[in-house]
């Protein structure tokens, strides 16, 4: 359904730095990195799409933040959901949603949500149900 997900940046190698160690987390490979261009992209470890790509803004302008707008990234799990935003907030992401179950979306949905250095709405997630020898956190 999706071919990328592009998110405005205002600092290249902070952004890089930032989501460099999310992705790691998630196994999604650099895609490529153009600093003299100001953006960088990763994709799935089997290639191909959908993309997430940082880079400055088209026009030119400052990156902001819209109203309503997130970007959701799939864990691979539910500990990968808490490693991520581990690694976010001692990066320097603002909390929006410490991890855990959201059974309002679904039963087996597993989340997390900050905002990044430049404000975007990042969630992490996870919609597997539980391992049978594993434990919930609540929300």
């Amino acid at each position: 359904m999706l071919s990328h997900v592009y998110v405005g940046i205002t600092d290249f190698q902070r952004a890089f730095t930032f989501y460099s160690a999310l992705m790691a987390e998630l196994g999604y490979p650099l895609k490529f990195r153009e600093p003299e261009n100001s953006w960088a992209g990763w994709m799935p470890k089997a290639g191909g799409r959908p993309l997430f790509l940082i880079g400055a803004p088209y026009d030119g302008q400052r990156a902001d933040s819209g109203n309503g707008h997130m970007v959701a990234l799939l864990a691979p799990s539910r500990e990968a959901v808490d490693r991520c935003h581990a690694i976010a907030m001692a990066a320097g992401a603002r909390d929006e949603g410490k991890p855990g179950l959201r059974p309002h979306y679904h039963p087996d949905y597993y989340g997390a949500y900050f905002r990044d250095p430049d404000d975007n709405k990042i969630c992490i997630c996870c919609h597997d149900p539980v391992p049978a020898s594993g434990t919930d956190r609540p929300a």
